[in-house]
């Protein structure tokens, strides 16, 4: 939880880790695998390019500077909005943030502000397994097959 922004290449690499900053610069969730990161702010350009995991949450994303090639913007379901809240709650309790308290003084508009970055591939893989699941199949049969296909 960073209060402010940070510099270049925030959370390169991150493979599980809940990261919170109220802006990033250039190259920010570069080659993502895995884990969360909610930025509160604006983004550098080339943000996601290469990310293969995890989820990204962005107030307010320019999508020009959003490296499309392996990720989209879906659309924010009931349990990103829970999480989202939670962690922004989290955020403020933690570092006192002013974003964070403006944010959650007027949460229902500000949640439609954020857009969701998912990676294709990680996104087909999470469909993958809970259709196998749904339907009594083996979840990791599955994974193997949506990975590979």
């Amino acid at each position: 939880f960073l209060r402010g922004a940070v510099g270049e290449r925030f959370c390169v690499r991150n493979s599980g880790a809940l990261a919170v900053a109220e802006g990033v610069g250039d190259h920010g969730c570069e080659y993502m695998t895995g884990g969360r990161v909610v930025v509160l702010g604006p983004t550098g350009r080339n943000f996601a390019a290469g990310m293969s995991g995890g989820i990204a949450y962005v107030l307010d994303l320019d999508p020009a500077r959003l490296n499309r090639q392996m990720v989209d913007i879906d659309p924010l379901e009931g349990p990103d909005l829970d999480f989202l809240h939670e962690v922004v709650s989290r955020h403020h309790a933690e570092t006192g943030s002013a974003v964070a308290a403006r944010l959650l003084a007027s949460w229902e508009p500000a949640a439609q502000r954020f857009a969701k970055i998912m990676p294709k591939d990680y996104k087909r893989v999470l469909l993958a397994a809970s259709a196998a699941e749904r339907e009594g199949r083996d979840v990791n049969e599955a994974v193997m097959a949506a990975a590979h296909g």
